[in-house]
């Protein structure tokens, strides 16, 4: 039920944290996977990895905002598999966090940029190669700050506020398609959590609000993509699932 077996995949921002993870976990499950990241280096380091414990996976560099970029690797991906790329992780982000008054125009303009943005070049570049078979599969990255809102990040929490409702509408629209629209709002331990993470008085206040008291690994975090992309989650699409500990509940 949980296999990928014969499917390919394309995840952005693999190169390390959730997306390396996701990359890994999706090739244990069967899927050929393209990993793809802004820094070349670190994609092709994660794809290595995955072949070297027996899975196939190629990489290359994106950066999600570049529409030639991404149909590159839309195009990339559906040729491991022959010309079908089944699933689309739409992983890649950006932070610049400031408090509203301090926070630049530049700054609210690149972080949607990539996490919308990017969600969006992406899903449409990989549009034409997707199958209407029912395997089908974009899955996005939201956050807890897109559902309930955060401090210092206005830019961040809008961001993942639109993947939300790009989500649920992509969702209906691609529905007549067979093909499924879902989102993640996951929390791990990643370089995108660092700067909580190593601020004693923010990471206390943040570990207050997470129920389960710890931050995720990113391999736990994987888990879910699996499902998501797998026939178990067939029947489920324009849904968010929050893999973060109970932050919201």
């Amino acid at each position: 039920m949980f296999s990928l077996k014969g499917r390919s995949a394309l995840v952005t921002g693999a190169g390390n944290g959730i997306g390396a993870a996701v990359a890994k976990a999706f090739a244990t499950a069967g899927a050929a996977v393209l990993v793809t990241d802004v820094d070349k280096d670190a994609a092709a380091r994660v794809a290595e990895e995955i072949v070297r414990s027996g899975g196939r996976a190629e990489s290359t560099v994106v950066d999600v905002r570049d529409a030639e970029q991404a149909a590159q690797a839309a195009e990339q991906a559906a040729g491991l598999t022959g010309g079908v790329l089944n699933i689309v992780v739409n992983n890649a982000g950006a932070i610049a966090p400031a408090m509203f008054p301090k926070m630049t125009a530049e700054a609210f303009q690149l972080v949607l940029g990539v996490h919308v943005g990017g969600t969006f070049t992406v899903s449409q570049a990989a549009l034409p190669y997707l199958p209407e078979d029912g395997t089908g599969r974009i899955i996005n990255v939201t956050s807890a700050a897109g559902l309930v809102g955060t401090i210092g990040q206005v830019n961040y929490g809008a961001a993942k506020a639109g993947i939300v409702g790009l989500t649920k509408s992509l969702a209906r629209e691609l529905a007549k398609k067979q093909i499924t629209v879902n989102a993640l709002a996951p929390l791990a331990a990643t370089s995108m959590t660092e700067n909580i993470r190593s601020n004693e008085k923010l990471a206390a206040k943040t570990l207050a609000r997470i129920p389960l008291g710890r931050w995720a690994h990113p391999d736990e975090i994987a888990a879910s993509f699996v499902f998501f992309a797998s026939d178990a989650a067939s029947y489920i699409t324009g849904q968010v699932l929050p893999v973060d500990g109970g932050t919201v509940i």
